[in-house]
C-alpha cells in the first residue's frame, strides 16, 4: 500500500530557529517551507520536517541518517563546518570517528543541537531504493 508513497522524516526540536540554522548552515539542507509548526527541508529528495516540541528526552539511538558515497570526505567536510563526531566506548572507530561494521559498511554518528543522534553510512553495496 505505501511502497510507492514518498517517505517523510521527522526530527523534534525544542528550539526551531536553532535547529533550522544547524540543518541549513551546517548540514547544507534546503528549506522548502518555514512555519511556526515545522521547518521543512529537502534532504536528498526526502522531506525532513523539523518540528517543535516542549521537551525532548534523550534517545540512545539514531533518529535520522544519510547514505553517502564517500564517508571520510563527508566527515571531513562537516568537521570543517564545526561538527564534532561522536565516539563510543567499546566501538573501534578510526581517527575521523568512523566505525567499520563486520560487513564492511562504514558509519559515523553526530548529534544535532537537541541531542538527536544522526548518522552517515557508506554502504559496501549500494542499496536499491527502488526495489519493492
Amino acid at each position: 500500500m505505501l511502497a510507492k508513497a514518498n517517505l517523510v522524516a521527522f526530527v523534534p526540536t525544542t528550539d526551531l530557529p536553532r535547529a533550522r540554522a544547524f540543518y541549513v548552515d551546517v548540514l547544507g539542507l534546503t528549506v522548502t517551507a518555514d512555519t511556526p509548526f515545522a521547518c521543512v527541508l529537502n534532504a536528498g529528495g526526502t522531506m525532513l520536517r523539523v518540528t517543535p516540541v516542549e521537551s525532548l528526552p534523550a534517545r540512545p539511538y539514531t533518529v535520522v541518517g544519510w547514505a553517502v558515497d564517500d564517508i571520510a570526505a563527508t566527515v571531513r567536510n562537516l568537521g570543517g563546518h564545526g561538527l564534532a563526531f561522536s565516539r563510543f566506548d567499546g566501538v573501534d572507530q578510526d581517527r575521523l570517528g568512523i566505525w567499520t561494521a563486520p560487513g564492511g559498511d562504514q558509519i559515523a554518528w553526530f548529534v544535532d543541537p537537541d541531542g538527536n543522534t544522526l548518522s552517515l553510512t557508506q554502504f559496501t553495496v549500494a542499496a536499491d531504493a527502488t526495489a519493492s
